[in-house]
């Protein structure tokens, strides 16, 4: 409801008010009138350099970057039936299902090589069957899909400009940001078209925000909203320091707290791409650990708390072959603290196959300094990949050994040993028994799986319509027991 204005009078707050700007004109020599003539003229813009110049303007800057920051479009298809719950697959009719495709996703990307080279998240494009990119002087491009990483929620996109100019940002050196800094956040939120917003660096190094497997993020507090996933995060000199991936919010819309993947681990994805022949391979260390905690520190006999306590080291590996233990702690690689498993995750994700690294390694009371060189985990055992074919209920699915190598393909960390499920087709035994595509298979009738060779002989064995499986899934244990 609006307040209704009295004529001839004016409020207590407004006279004062009214006053104090009639004063500032008149001794800036200015009328109303000759103050709104020059703050319309097209004045020089530069980018704010002080506080005292934040009134000027940051058009210089959006104009430079905004046109390498796309939109991304994706379709997938999906399955409908024109018989409704009666039309399934089970009926085996040819005409049962039939496919439409239908747009699922809106996000953002951001041109890195004038090749056509785009940037965005793994979330943005994942259950997309087509993925489209509109620039944003309306070209659009259909794009090709060159690498997807879950475990970063990193994907690389190529467009074919054919022999166009396309606008690029430059990667900055992410590792040189601090908090405090300015940036600007460029996107397509909610899809209402390429967006741009300013804040701060809010702080740096940010793990354990559940946004991805591998992640060490800048924190900024420049609006980020859905849609701006896979959109840049521009310092003041135009470079691309981030991509933006997440928001902390619970209503969904941006509450100030939102999170980009630093630009230096995307160059560094993108050397790895370019080494890989079209396929990137993270760097291997083959240990398994976890946080030290102060209680875990004061029974070590270790100073403060944190650090990576090594539970396991895998053989042969890099860690085994410079001498590693179980029992040893992580304080330091290449002079970097690490506090968590996860900074111990980001900085061997953040290296290159064949870098060599220095660790700080604390052991029964002494420091050490210890230097390995990282490897491409190994395929070994093979996978031997195989479709169960039988009567029982994982009849139809397909399973691979687990090795270091698949572990890694499939975004299974730390599981380098047993059967893991590699496919599992629609409308088969082992889908409706309720299996999935990653299921790591721990046990089968009580006998412990190691080998594909050996859940075939348990299965072939069996002569109970009863079964138990013990599976890993998500890192949680799963135990199934039915009757089939």
């Amino acid at each position: 409801m609006l307040a209704k204005k009295r004529s001839g009078t004016a409020s207590f707050r407004e006279t004062p008010l009214k006053r104090l700007i009639l004063t500032l004109c008149v001794a800036m020599g200015l009328t109303a009138t000759t103050a709104g003539t020059i703050s319309a003229q097209n004045t020089e813009r530069a980018v704010p350099a002080s506080a005292v110049q934040i009134q000027l303007s940051f058009a210089p800057l959006v104009k430079q970057s905004a046109p390498a920051v796309v939109n991304i479009f994706t379709r997938a298809e999906i399955s409908r039936s024109p018989m409704g719950v009666f039309g399934d697959d089970i009926f085996g009719s040819p005409f049962s299902r039939q496919t439409e495709k239908v747009q699922t996703a809106l996000g953002s990307g951001v041109i890195v090589r004038n090749d056509g080279l785009v940037v965005t998240n793994y979330h943005v494009i994942k259950d997309g069957t087509e993925v489209e990119v509109e620039l944003s002087d309306k070209r659009e491009f259909v794009a090709e899909v060159l690498f997807t990483d879950s475990a970063s929620d990193l994907a690389l996109l190529q467009i074919n400009p054919e022999g166009d100019d396309l606008p690029i940002l430059p990667f900055g050196d992410s590792d040189g940001v601090e908090v405090g800094d300015l940036v600007l956040a460029i996107g397509n939120p909610f899809g209402v078209g390429q967006t741009t917003t300013m804040g701060i660096v809010s702080a740096l190094a940010r793990t354990g925000v559940g946004i991805t497997e591998v992640g060490s993020f800048i924190q900024t507090d420049a609006s980020i909203n859905p849609g701006n996933s896979g959109g840049a995060l521009v310092d003041m000199n135009g470079n691309l320091i981030g991509i933006n991936t997440a928001i902390y919010s619970q209503s969904g819309s941006s509450a100030g707290i939102g999170f980009a993947i630093p630009a230096n681990f995307v160059a560094n994805t993108l050397r790895a791409l370019e080494s890989g022949d079209g396929t990137v391979v993270r760097p291997w260390l083959g240990i398994t650990g976890e946080d030290v905690t102060r209680q875990m520190a004061r029974i070590l006999n270790l100073e403060g708390s944190g650090g990576f306590l090594i539970d396991e080291v895998y053989d042969p590996s890099p860690a085994h072959s410079a001498g590693l233990e179980t029992g040893d702690v992580i304080l330091s690689l290449n002079s970097a603290e690490i506090l968590t498993s996860a900074e111990m995750r980001y900085a061997i994700a953040n290296s290159l196959v064949g870098d060599t690294m220095e660790a700080r390694v604390f052991r029964q009371g002494e420091i050490m300094d210890v230097a390995f060189d990282l490897t491409a985990p190994p395929e070994v055992p093979a996978r031997e990949e195989t479709q169960l074919t039988g009567r029982h209920p994982l009849q139809g699915a397909s399973v691979i050994n687990l090795s270091p190598a698949v572990s890694q393909e499939l975004d299974l960390p730390g599981k380098w040993t047993g059967v893991v499920i590699s496919e599992v087709p629609s409308g088969s035994i082992a889908a409706r028994q309720g299996f999935r595509e990653g299921d790591v298979i721990r046990s089968a009738n009580r006998q412990i799986i190691e080998r594909v060779e050996e859940l075939e002989m348990v299965l072939e064995d069996a002569r109970s319509r009863r079964w138990s499986f013990i599976l890993d899934r998500g890192g949680r244990t799963v135990t199934y027991r039915l009757v089939y």
